[in-house]
């Protein structure tokens, strides 16, 4: 039997038209995740980034087996450092602190993890722009190192070989992570077709770099530990003893005020503010401090010779001319060392000088006025600091320590030449970037207990703190609360005119906000209340804080 039709059924079945896809967030993600070149740049930035730490680690340990400051990492940090403004360096000092390297560190780590992120990108569809970009950066790292002042032959090394091992790597992660054309990953049959290979290979590649990277990242900080001559010698060092020792530290040197800093301060917290990204490392067998220039004899001083020499101890309080009113950079330290004064004498400075241009292993320059080193303060080539020899990070083997002068004009670290000269002929560092050339250091004073915006009860409240006046000496402290009259503070003890003074305060204090504020007076009268900034010589003012009495 014949089964009657429709004219419609004969002809072509007739669709409308497409229906929309799902609506709703979770079919935009599915369509996302099914976005193969989504995955693929996932995929870039990964082989990119990956690449990037393989080279990091064979730099590393090629540096750490021939010279820890060769490292690209490193170098490339002390010429950002060196190339950065001062106003910069202001603000990184002025937020970081004693931090401000390893801000620098992280920063630097996340610039390059992003900048590696993009060439992997690029580097999947465009394989030769990948490794030219590659090379490149190779190239700035070993550039930067063979360009520091203490680079060796093969300082451009590690970057070179770490480059070229970051080329091999990313040209095979790169093609792994791009998306096979026309397909997503599975076969029409349902199982996993060529980008479901790929994604594994990928994911093999990148697991083999990733763990090649960190062998080779670890490798090279303990090739560094093991060839670190500078901790094995510190070990090692056995000072000896003064022939002249420091004054006893008075008991009643000590505010007796709880929560003010300790008197003396230890090694492993006074501030450290420099330009090195990496702390040097001086083997002290291999030290020696060249005396040139205007002079009649040029002198070298080798370690062993500085050891035999008759050493003198002194306390003296150092100050970083980046301190903010009421900031903390600044420590009290006792030294030893050999006073530079007798070193000059050899090489007996010639008519007209009136600088000496001193010189750190990494390059770095401070002009010290010649007769702040020549006459009878404790200027020293100090090898000790607080009864145990420098600290790698304060200047071991050799520093410069100058009283009443700013870090930035004196206090050299890892110090190797001196040269005597003229302002008017050589500038420093700093000096060559808006700072004073002189640097003198300012009369200040801070308050340290209360702390701002603490809550006290009502009645005698103890308010105690520090201040310095080094070379000159502070003669008297004065408190003043809500603008009323200045009052007299107690003096602690004073261990010489080159440290800084103790100070404390009894306020009966009253129900309400106040504000306290504390200047200072050495022998010419009482520090400045005008605010100024740090820039070109040192801040002023007056340091306040700001309580809530219950």
């Amino acid at each position: 039997m014949v089964h009657a039709r429709g004219v419609a059924d004969d002809l072509p079945e007739r669709r409308g038209p497409a229906s929309p896809p799902p609506a709703g967030p979770g079919a935009d993600r599915g369509r996302r995740a099914a976005d193969p070149s989504r995955a693929e740049r996932w995929r870039g930035a990964l082989a990119g980034v990956l690449a990037a730490a393989l080279t990091l680690g064979v730099a590393q340990l090629l540096a750490g087996l021939t010279d820890a400051s060769s490292a690209p990492l490193s170098a490339v940090g002390d010429a950002f450092i060196d190339l950065t403004p001062a106003w910069l360096k202001d603000v990184a000092i002025a937020v970081f602190g004693v931090h401000d390297k390893t801000a620098l560190l992280v920063g630097a780590v996340l610039v390059l993890a992003v900048l590696a992120a993009l060439v992997g990108v690029v580097a999947v569809r465009r394989p030769r722009l990948g490794t030219l970009a590659v090379v490149a950066l190779g190239a700035v790292g070993a550039v930067a190192a063979a360009t520091r002042a203490d680079a060796g032959p093969l300082a451009p090394l590690p970057a070179l070989l770490g480059a070229a091992a970051g080329v091999v790597a990313l040209g095979r992660l790169a093609p792994r992570a791009a998306a096979p054309a026309g397909t997503t990953g599975r076969t029409s049959a349902g199982r996993p077709g060529a980008g479901g290979v790929d994604r594994r290979s990928f994911l093999g590649g990148a697991l083999v770099v990733g763990g090649l990277a960190a062998i080779t990242a670890l490798g090279g900080v303990g090739a560094g530990a093991a060839r670190g001559g500078a901790a094995a010698a510190r070990a090692l060092v056995r000072l000896p003893a003064p022939a002249q020792a420091a004054v006893a530290l008075p008991p009643e040197a000590a505010a007796p005020v709880d929560g003010v800093v300790p008197v003396v301060t230890p090694n492993e917290t006074f501030y450290r503010i420099d330009t090195a990204f990496v702390v040097p490392d001086v083997d002290p067998a291999g030290w020696e401090l060249r005396v040139h220039g205007l002079v009649e004899q040029e002198v070298r001083l080798t370690w062993d010779e500085l050891l035999a020499s008759e050493l003198v101890e002194a306390w003296v309080t150092l100050t970083c001319v980046s301190n903010t009113v009421g900031g903390d950079l600044a420590g009290n330290a006792r030294w030893l060392g050999l006073p530079v004064r007798e070193v000059l004498a050899r090489a007996r400075p010639l008519p007209g000088a009136d600088m000496v241009l001193s010189t750190s292993s990494d390059g770095f320059t401070a002009s010290t006025p010649l007769e702040a080193l020549t006459d009878d303060r404790d200027a020293l080539l100090a090898v000790g600091m607080n009864g145990e020899p420098l600290p790698p990070a304060h200047g071991f083997p050799v520093r410069m320590v100058v009283p009443g002068l700013y870090g930035y004009v004196s206090a050299t670290k890892w110090v190797v030449d001196l040269e005597v000269t003229r302002f008017a002929e050589r500038s420093a560092y700093w000096t060559q970037r808006g700072w004073s050339e002189r640097g003198p250091v300012k009369t200040a004073s801070r308050i340290e207990v209360p702390r701002q915006g603490a809550t006290l009860p009502a009645g005698t409240v103890a308010v105690g703190g520090t201040a310095w006046a080094q070379h000159r000496g502070i003669t008297g402290v004065e408190v003043q609360v809500d603008d009323g009259p200045w009052q007299p503070a107690t003096l602690a003890g004073e261990i010489s005119v080159d440290t800084w003074r103790q100070w404390s305060f009894a306020w009966h204090a009253a129900p309400g906000d106040h504000l306290l504020r504390v200047r200072a007076s050495d022998p010419d009268g009482p520090q400045t209340g005008d605010r100024v900034g740090a820039v070109p010589d040192g801040a002023t003012g007056w340091h306040e804080v700001a309580v809530r009495v219950a």
